[in-house]
């Protein structure tokens, strides 16, 4: 076989199911023992992760990965500080997948990369913590599913509000009839974003794969001004992987919301003419039938632009005090109507107050933010291999929604009918082109996981 090793023939003869089936999977951590995880992606959200799973007793960032090797230098210098120990710097994350001491992967790429960074973790007998919006596409998220529960791995998304005291609390407060039945909900997301650079294209710089940064996604031309939020390739858009946390939070309060029956759409890009393909403008409205919602039917409208200087998200001083957000003026703020009361809720520790009929104050829960519980739970449950608050399957239904609402746009802001069993639109092939990408080779999501 030559230079060939055992695991690059099996890969080239079985393809990577086959492959990892074959070898050796890795049991979970014992209590004592700190979880060994891998960072997939060093940008600022993924580096903010691994910082707070650096500073814990449990666990340890044992390696540190970018396509780019300037920001995973940086990166590494802020883990080893966090956590007082060396970790290693790779640039292809397959290499975090090959080492069998690796309990877990943060995946925090951009989102054409959480599927497929996703499964392959869950092959190789890693748990992943997984940035939102789950999956870049419907199919996408689906085959994330069907990879954890294959191979019984855990998959938390990265939806910290679950794991937040007073989340549960809100869905207890709900459940117990303070706010009677419950027809409307309404969730924003309206803030201002700045203008997108035009820049140039430009010769890649000296230790980047942008390659294997494009990975699943087509090689477009090299342009660091361009910013990937805002294009269909790469992006749900800056909108859904922002609101996911309020749609999640919602979904959430009513008892995991599942599948809408319908969506429909309006907006585009109003303001922020800066070449971007993502509108900057989404108002969508779904339809819920009644077995998803205690019986009875339910309309959620997301509001959403990214404009609005006088709408302000919450501050980190109330998201750690005893204080509520104005919620006249809250950017990221859930709205729950009832027949009997109303419910103001805010994500990453915004809290919550409901009001009844003569609009007095009933009852509240101050909030605080859920990112420490959130990581909390998931090292609980790579030991004890229960399912995280923030599942995949959890994950999949709340990006479920910006996917929709992106096709309605795509479709000229049709109304569209969901058939929540097979997961594609009713009589709609115009629609159903976008529930799963073109892959690129050789960084295929497969049929069969």
């Amino acid at each position: 076989m030559g230079s060939v090793n055992r695991r690059e023939f099996l890969k080239s003869t079985l393809g990577t199911a086959a492959m990892v089936a074959m070898l050796p999977q890795r049991q979970s951590r014992a209590a004592h023992e700190k979880v060994r995880i891998g960072l997939m992606g060093c940008g600022g959200r993924g580096t903010a992760v691994a910082q707070m799973f650096a500073g814990r007793s449990d666990a340890q960032i044992v390696y540190v990965c970018d396509p780019d090797n300037r920001r995973s230098a940086r990166t590494k210098q802020t883990i080893e500080k966090a956590q007082g120990k060396p970790t290693q710097v790779v640039q292809d994350f397959r290499r975090m997948l090959d080492d069998k001491n690796v309990d877990a992967l943060i995946n925090a790429t951009p989102d054409h990369w959480h599927a497929l960074g996703t499964i392959m973790a869950c092959q190789a007998g890693k748990d992943v913590y997984t940035e939102k919006p789950l999956s870049h596409n419907i199919w996408e998220g689906r085959k994330m599913i069907e990879a954890a529960r294959k191979y019984q791995r855990v998959v938390q998304v990265g939806m910290q509000t679950r794991s937040s005291p007073y989340a549960p609390a809100g869905v207890e407060a709900i459940r117990s009839g303070k706010l009677g039945d419950i027809h409307a909900v309404r969730v924003f997301n309206v803030m201002q974003h700045g203008m997108m650079g035009k820049g140039s294209i430009q010769p890649v710089p000296e230790g980047f794969d942008y390659d294997l940064w494009c990975g699943p996604a087509p090689k477009l031309p090299y342009n660091p001004s361009r910013a990937w939020l805002n294009q269909w390739e790469y992006s749900c858009g800056p909108i859904p992987g922002d609101a996911i946390h309020q749609l999640d939070f919602a979904r959430m309060l009513l008892g995991n919301l599942p599948c809408p029956t319908t969506v429909s759409h309006a907006g585009g890009v109003h303001a922020l003419k800066d070449g971007r393909e993502i509108p900057d403008t989404q108002f969508a409205l779904y339809e819920f039938g009644p077995a998803a919602n205690s019986g009875q039917p339910l309309t959620l409208i997301m509001e959403s632009a990214l404009w609005t200087p006088y709408m302000k998200k919450i501050s980190v001083q109330i998201r750690d005090n005893d204080l509520f957000p104005d919620w006249q003026f809250c950017a990221t703020r859930i709205e729950i109507l009832g027949t009997k009361g109303f419910m103001y809720a805010g994500r990453h520790g915004g809290g919550w107050q409901i009001y009844d009929g003569d609009d007095k104050l009933i009852d509240q829960c101050y909030g605080r933010q859920g990112d420490k519980w959130h990581q909390d739970n998931f090292i609980e449950c790579i030991r004890t291999r229960q399912r995280p608050n923030a599942d995949v399957e959890q994950g999949h239904y709340s990006a479920l929604l910006c996917h929709m609402a992106n096709i309605s746009y795509l479709v000229g802001n049709q109304k569209l009918t969901f058939d929540a069993k097979t997961e594609t639109f009713v009589n709609a092939p115009e629609a159903n082109k976008y529930l799963k990408r073109t892959y690129r080779e050789p960084w295929v999501v497969p049929e069969q996981v």
